[in-house]
C-alpha cells in the first residue's frame, strides 16, 4: 500500500502578478443546480451534474452558464458526487456518496450524450466509506478517493476487471493525508480544510488534481500513473472563499482550474494554478513490492480498462442494433 502525506501542509503557490488572480467566468442561477458536485470542462462547454435527483442527468452549460441541454438517462442513483470524462466521451458519474454509512455498494455510471448508460457497482474491503472524488486516470481506470474529517483519505481502485452484471470488489491501493492548511471558506472551518470533495485528470492526463472544501491540490502524473502522482510532492493552489465549494476540473487548456460551489446563485471560477514540474512525480511503481502487495500492476490497470471499454462497447452496441 502506498501511504501519501507529509508533516506540513505544501504552502501555497506564490502569487504572481503576471499570471493573474482567480476570475469569475460566469454565475449559475438555474435553480435545478442547487447542489453542484461534479464538473467538467469539454471545450466551450461546462458539464455538471447535481447531488441528488431520481435520475443520471448531466447538466451542459454555455460559457454564460446557461444550461442549454440535459443529459439524461432514467436510472435512478442514490447519491452522485463527481464526474470524469474518458477519452471517448464517455460521462463517468461517481454515485459514491454514503453520509450514513449505509450502502452495501457504491456505483459509477457510464453515461453517453445520447443517454444509453450503464451501472458498475463495488465493495468496499473494509467497511462502508463516503466518497466525493472520482480520479479516471488516462486509460480509463477510475480511483476513488474517501472523505475523512481527520484528513487520511483512502485511495480505491477495482480489484478485478468489473462487471455489469454483478459487483466488483475495491482494494485500498494507498491512502492521501492532509493537514489544516488555514485557507479560509467552506462550511466545516478547519475540518474542511482536509476533506476531499472532488478531483479530475486533465485532459491529456499530464496532472491530477484533488480538492477540499478550501485548497486545491496538483500533481504531476508521470507516465499516465495516478497513484505514483499522489506520492509526490503537489502544488497547493488556496482556492476562493465559498460557501461549499465541491466541484473542480481542469479548464480547456490543461492547467488551470475551474471550480464552483453548492448553493444557487454560485460563481464558476477560473483559477490559474502553476504546474508542478514532472520531476517532482514519483518514480512509476512498475515491478515493485507494492504492485505485488496490492495487485495494481500496470498490466491489472491495463486489463481493467480495457474490459471497462469492451463492457460498454458490448452494451451500447446491443442497445443500438435493438433500436
Amino acid at each position: 500500500m502506498v501511504v501519501i502525506g507529509c508533516s506540513l501542509p505544501p504552502p501555497a503557490q506564490a502569487a504572481d502578478p503576471a499570471y493573474g488572480p482567480p476570475s469569475r467566468m460566469c454565475t449559475v442561477t438555474d435553480p435545478r443546480l442547487a447542489e453542484s458536485s461534479g464538473l467538467v470542462v469539454d471545450g466551450s462547454r461546462l458539464l455538471t451534474v447535481n447531488d441528488g435527483g431520481d435520475a443520471l442527468e448531466v447538466f451542459v452549460l454555455d460559457g454564460s452558464c446557461r444550461v442549454t441541454s440535459v443529459i439524461t438517462s432514467p436510472v435512478d442513483p442514490y447519491d452522485v458526487e463527481d464526474l470524469a470524462r474518458a477519452a471517448d466521451g464517455t460521462l463517468w458519474l461517481a454515485d459514491t456518496g454514503d453520509n450514513d454509512r449505509d450502502r452495501d455498494t457504491v456505483a459509477l455510471h457510464a453515461l453517453r450524450e445520447d443517454g444509453q448508460s450503464v451501472l458498475f457497482r463495488f465493495t468496499y474491503p473494509d467497511g462502508r466509506h463516503d466518497a466525493e472524488a472520482l480520479l479516471l486516470d488516462p486509460a480509463g481506470r477510475p480511483y476513488l478517493l474517501t472523505k475523512e474529517p481527520l484528513g487520511r483519505a483512502g485511495i480505491y481502485t477495482p480489484s478485478t476487471a468489473p462487471s455489469a452484471e454483478s459487483s466488483t470488489p475495491l482494494e485500498r491501493v494507498g491512502e492521501l493525508e492532509l493537514l489544516p492548511t488555514g485557507t479560509p471558506g467552506g462550511p466545516l472551518g478547519e475540518i474542511g480544510q482536509v476533506l476531499i470533495t472532488g478531483a479530475a485528470v486533465s485532459p491529456d492526463g499530464a496532472l491530477a488534481v484533488v480538492r477540499t472544501y478550501t485548497d486545491a491540490y496538483v500533481y504531476a502524473v508521470p507516465d499516465g500513473d495516478v497513484l505514483a502522482a499522489l506520492a509526490a510532492e503537489p502544488v497547493r493552489v488556496a482556492l476562493p472563499t465559498a460557501t461549499q465549494g465541491e466541484a473542480i476540473a481542469f479548464a480547456a487548456n490543461g492547467r488551470d482550474l475551474v471550480v464552483s460551489s453548492e448553493g444557487v446563485p454560485f460563481d464558476i471560477t477560473l483559477v490559474p494554478a502553476l504546474a508542478p514540474s514532472a520531476s517532482t512525480a514519483a518514480p512509476s511503481p512498475t515491478g515493485s513490492a507494492s504492485d505485488a502487495e496490492d495487485g495494481n500492476s500496470p498490466g491489472t490497470n491495463l486489463a481493467i480498462a480495457a474490459v471497462l471499454a469492451a463492457v460498454l462497447v458490448g452494451v451500447y452496441g446491443v442497445s443500438r442494433r435493438r433500436r
